[in-house]
């Protein structure tokens, strides 16, 4: 659970919505929140970075611990499927270079003045973001659900 201050801080500086874990920002202000999380309230260690897709956006979610008071907020944003592009974070947090490759991998979702984005997980050559809903699981790479046979029927 974020500490209440820092929620009402960013809250009242960068119009953030708080959730269960920290707080929702409009995507243009994520860079100047985290700073201000890092810089003005101790927040120096990057977490984690992911992505999800719901039905109109992609959500991307950074989280960030103080070390001294051992507390993590979670910071995320929207974009929309249209153009999914975000600004980088890596150079605030350097530990989210990898994250955001591998969101870029998955989903899809560009982050605008990242030093080296480019395929993390999936071979250069792969088509298209397999983390997307919209990704045809009929692709000559990788994974394939069963078909109807059962397991046992194949032994």
């Amino acid at each position: 659970m974020p500490a209440p201050e820092i929620v009402a801080a960013l809250q009242t500086r960068f119009s953030a919505t708080p959730t269960a874990l920290g707080v929702e920002l409009p995507s243009s202000e994520l860079l100047t929140a985290l700073r201000a999380l890092r810089d003005a309230h101790g927040y120096r260690y990057y977490v984690t970075g992911t992505g999800a897709e719901s039905a109109t956006s992609f959500e991307i979610v950074h989280a960030v611990r103080n070390l001294v008071s051992n507390d993590t907020i979670f910071v995320k944003v929207s974009v929309g499927k249209d153009a999914p592009e975000v600004d980088s974070a890596a150079f605030v947090y350097a530990g989210a270079e990898w994250q955001e490759r591998e969101i870029w991998d998955l989903f899809g979702v560009t982050f605008r003045a990242h030093p080296d984005l480019r395929r993390i997980l999936m071979p250069d050559d792969y088509p298209g973001h397999p983390l997307r809903k919209s990704f045809a699981m009929d692709t000559p790479w990788g994974y394939r659900p069963q078909t109807s046979e059962t397991p046992e029927a194949a032994s």
